[in-house]
């Protein structure tokens, strides 16, 4: 009988396609080919400050909770760095600027829900989010301070300054997945919720596009 798969590969592998699907979108595309702009940047970065808001609020509300509390790490934090970056990008009064999109206002209220009721569902968000920046987003930030002639500024959220490894930090991420003490049926959700939260960022893009479009028309 072989062994069985480890949750974090199985996570993994369910939801590389929803992956792929957000990563591909329209929008997301455009600006890793560099047919965006710098404001399409800027947009997408003020939607990023609603989400991770929202993220790590409710992370200070998981950080007693035995399972969640595994996950948090200090070194994630991206809150500040957003805010630098918007105050670079769009000014001291970036607060009163940006609006979040429907898709963001569904994602927070989702975000918000599982974070005060669900370990598991904080847990899909969070890996979510932040193994993605870990992962792909490294190369987003180079690939825009390339293109919109940003030093470090602008950028932030993309740097991981506190993390001198994230090859290393994500294994100990997934070690940690593979030890969360979830049945099967608790996977399961974990596995959805990871899907939804996915679907929210494909959509996210979605809306940024149709805002985009508008604004031309």
């Amino acid at each position: 009988m072989s062994d069985p798969i480890p949750f974090s590969t199985a996570l993994r592998e369910r939801s590389s396609r929803a992956h792929s699907s957000s990563e591909h979108s329209g929008f997301m595309a455009d600006l890793m080919k560099g047919e965006g702009t710098r404001d399409d940047y800027v947009a997408l970065v003020a939607q990023h400050w609603f989400i991770y808001e929202a993220l790590e609020r409710t992370a200070e509300q998981m950080r007693n909770d035995p399972v969640a509390a595994v996950f948090i790490s200090d070194k994630l934090t991206r809150l500040p760095a957003l805010e630098s970056d918007l105050e670079f990008l769009v000014g001291p009064d970036w607060r009163e600027t940006i609006v979040a999109l429907p898709t963001t206002r569904a994602y927070v209220d989702r975000i918000n829900d599982v974070g005060a009721t669900w370990a598991g569902g904080f847990v899909a968000h969070h890996y979510t989010r932040y193994l993605g920046d870990l992962s792909g987003g490294q190369f987003i930030g180079r690939l825009m301070a390339r293109r919109f002639g940003f030093d470090t500024n602008g950028i932030g959220f993309y740097l991981f300054e506190d993390i001198a490894d994230s090859k290393a930090f994500k294994e100990v991420y997934r070690d940690q997945l593979d030890a969360a003490p979830w049945d099967a049926a608790e996977q399961e959700r974990v596995i959805d919720e990871v899907l939804l939260a996915y679907r929210f960022n494909t959509e996210l893009f979605d809306d940024l596009a149709a805002a985009k479009a508008s604004q031309v028309a």
